[in-house]
């Protein structure tokens, strides 16, 4: 791992009307649009979309890493997220994120470990610690046959 602190660039391009192309460096090109909710197409990620995704990308990765740390052995770790967005004050902000895991384990896997490393991972994940939005977690662990 690289000392802080990390930078990200990113640049977005549009025109008048139109998706907009986000880039950053060798990574592939992505399209955004607004969301249906704000009048968008409904068909073309958006920034809230990123946004919620980046939690639900952050909170596996995070879980991976502290399982590895832990030792813990695991087979699929599956994330949904959503992301309830509000107005607060005449502010319109995420409010809430709620993720929905659900980890599969191979069989005889300390069920207890595995939810305690959920739990760590929820409260370690720098996308939502970066956020004001409240985090809720509700997990489940299938062990394997």
């Amino acid at each position: 791992m690289q000392d802080f602190p990390h930078h990200y660039q990113v640049s977005a391009a549009a025109e008048a009307d139109g998706n907009i192309a986000i880039d950053s460096g060798n990574m592939p090109q992505l399209v955004s649009a607004p969301p249906a909710e704000f009048g968008g197409p409904g068909d073309q990620w958006s920034p809230e979309h990123l946004l919620v995704a980046s939690v639900a990308d952050c909170f596996i990765l995070t879980f991976r890493a502290i399982a590895r740390a832990s030792k813990l052995e695991w087979n699929t770790l599956e994330a949904n997220a959503d992301g309830v967005l509000d107005r607060v004050e005449r502010i319109t902000k995420f409010t809430a994120i709620n993720i929905n895991a659900t980890l599969t384990v191979p069989a005889g896997t300390d069920e207890a470990k595995a939810l305690r490393l959920l739990q760590k991972a929820e409260d370690a994940c720098l996308i939502t610690n970066s956020m004001s939005a409240e985090t809720h977690l509700e997990a489940a662990i299938i062990a394997a046959p």
